[in-house]
């Protein structure tokens, strides 16, 4: 969907009779303050995902040091 600059004036001029000029201060501060929690949430989804692959990681590689080890022990004959 791509908007060019018509339509987007449009669609403001439209909100603008729709809530008039008084609400249009409260309504961007809700708007903003919506997209800051947003972007807050969506970077700590983001944070605990990649924590979770490198625990993932750090146990793999464990494991795989643990069967290296034990493959290392084993007398030979």
């Amino acid at each position: 969907m791509n908007l060019g600059p018509w339509e987007l004036i449009i669609i403001l001029v439209i909100i603008l009779l729709i809530f008039g000029p008084k609400k249009l201060p409260e309504l961007a501060k809700g708007l903003g303050k919506g997209l800051r929690e947003f972007k807050k949430a969506a970077h700590e989804v983001k944070d605990e995902i990649e924590d979770a692959a490198e625990d993932i990681d750090e146990e793999i590689a464990e494991k795989e040091a643990k069967k290296s080890s034990k493959k290392s022990q084993k007398p030979t004959e």
